[in-house]
């Protein structure tokens, strides 16, 4: 248990605590504490007789650990991070850059529901499957405790599947779409993040962690340019969506190019392959490679297929020139 000790400045004791008094107030367990210790990211504790005792100092620093972990950060990014803060360098900047990026990057609150509103607005069908594959996407969040509750991180995503249920579309069919959709939708993520990091970021992240002052001002700038991907992607959208809807229209009043027709050299048209053939290259490559390994598939194919045609035609030249 924590007990007095040395007092502060007031006058007020210091919390002391044996190993496991700091992992019940931690919450790590004491094999976790006393490997942060060997990998030093822990304070030395002061040594009392046979037993090492901690003070508020370990109990924060557990905290801060636990709050980096959660937020994405490896063991050997945190040593990092909290030597330069005991160096002196400072780590508030940092910590605000951390959370900024980590923050919520849509307005959109959260909600909550039941499965058996969920079922009446499906068309009062209960289908497991569809609720589990919705939880396996991140649609649905499970809530510990609750289980016949669930959390709705994009309530309006989740309210497009309704509509598009309502219109006909089968709920298999809604996640095959969504899981395409996510692959291009993290492509396009990760280029936008590559382009600011080369042209925005690269000079806030020289240093190893970056200065306070450098990660503040790189926190400043994420708020200031979190909205305009989103921006972006609408205004795209929606000027695609003007351009292939025209076309739709116009192919089934006879009046235009069918929407399947060649494009012109310098135009791009988007080609959907099924979900099945998504999924088992995302698995082969990783979903960041997954544009790459497919336009270097078809590269490939392409380049194979040149060669054949060469070589038939060779071929037949040569049977013609023996019969010549």
């Amino acid at each position: 248990m924590s007990g007095p000790g040395a007092t502060d400045g007031t006058g007020r004791p210091h919390a002391e605590y044996r190993i496991e008094d700091l992992a019940h107030a931690s919450g790590a367990t004491v094999r976790t504490i006393r490997a942060y210790q060997d990998r030093g990211l822990l304070p030395t504790p002061e040594r009392r007789g046979r037993a090492n005792v901690y003070g508020e100092a370990h109990l924060a620093r557990l905290r801060q650990i636990a709050d980096l972990l959660d937020r994405g950060y490896t063991l050997a990014s945190i040593k990092e991070l909290l030597e330069a803060w005991d160096a002196g360098r400072g780590l508030g900047g940092v910590l605000g850059l951390v959370a900024e990026v980590h923050g919520p990057w849509t307005d959109e609150l959260a909600d909550r529901i039941t499965r058996d509103e969920l079922h009446r607005k499906f068309g009062g069908i209960r289908d497991d499957q569809a609720v589990a594959e919705a939880v396996e996407l991140g649609v649905l969040e499970p809530i510990p405790g609750r289980e016949d509750e669930f959390l709705v991180p994009s309530p309006q995503e989740l309210s497009v599947a309704v509509e598009l249920h309502a219109a006909g579309v089968p709920l298999t069919a809604i996640s095959g779409h969504l899981r395409e959709l996510r692959v291009q939708v993290e492509h396009i993520a990760s280029r936008f993040l590559e382009f600011t990091t080369e042209h925005v970021f690269a000079r806030y992240l020289g240093h190893r962690p970056p200065t306070d002052a450098d990660a503040s001002e790189a926190a400043e700038l994420v708020r200031r340019l979190r909205p305009l991907a989103q921006q972006t992607v609408d205004a795209e959208l929606a000027r695609a969506m003007r351009m292939f809807a025209t076309r739709h229209l116009q192919h089934h009043l006879g009046t235009g190019t069918p929407p399947g027709a060649v494009f012109s050299a310098e135009e791009s048209r988007p080609v959907l392959l099924p979900s099945d053939t998504m999924q088992a290259v995302r698995r082969l490559v990783g979903a960041e490679h997954v544009t790459a390994f497919i336009t270097a598939a078809t590269e490939r194919e392409l380049q194979t297929r040149t060669l054949d045609t060469l070589a038939t035609s060779h071929a037949k030249s040569m049977q013609v020139d023996q019969i010549n």
